[in-house]
């Protein structure tokens, strides 16, 4: 076998992973790839739900509105979701209003989203698609829960540091 392990890292962008910079890049090779595979299962598996008209960022808010069933405000969504353009999200939103999966209600100066009864029905429909697709047809992964709670707490964790680093970038 020629060349070390170092020599096969994987990555998208070469120019941006030398020297010190190998392991990060491996690690956004990984997210690309990841986002990307769980973007198009997102839609696929709404598509079998019954609405193939959603993107992902519609079937993330869809779901963050219907979370524990409680209404949301816009400033709620980019928050939870940790979306800085409001204008996407809230086109989002005039979208799953006009498809009649949220409903609205304007109290003072705030507007309030819930799901409607068809929204939370579609919900339960991508959760069974979910289960019968992705659990029990994939089976479970190599990772133990206690591992993918650990790795979900790193990614948190990373998108702590590329916040802040993108408040740096903005401030030169």
């Amino acid at each position: 076998m020629t060349g070390s392990q170092d020599d096969r890292r994987i990555v998208s962008s070469r120019h941006l992973a030398e020297g010190e910079g190998w392991e990060v890049s491996e690690y956004e090779f990984g997210l690309i790839i990841a986002y990307n595979a769980f973007s198009r299962w997102m839609t696929r598996c709404m598509t079998a739900a019954g609405q193939p008209e959603l993107n992902p960022l519609d079937i993330l808010i869809l779901h963050n509105v219907n979370h524990r069933d409680r209404e949301k405000r816009l400033s709620d969504i980019c928050f939870l979701l940790n979306i800085e353009d409001t204008h996407t999200v809230n086109y989002a939103l005039r979208k799953l209003l006009k498809a009649g999966l949220v409903i609205s209600e304007k109290r003072g100066k705030e507007v309030f989203y819930s799901t409607s009864p068809t929204g939370a029905d579609l919900c339960r429909a991508y959760r069974d698609v979910r289960r019968q697709c992705l659990l029990e047809a994939v089976g479970p992964t190599d990772f133990k829960g206690s591992e993918l709670r650990e790795i979900a707490r790193s990614l948190r964790t990373l998108s702590g540091q590329y916040d802040q680093a993108s408040r740096a970038a903005a401030s030169l």
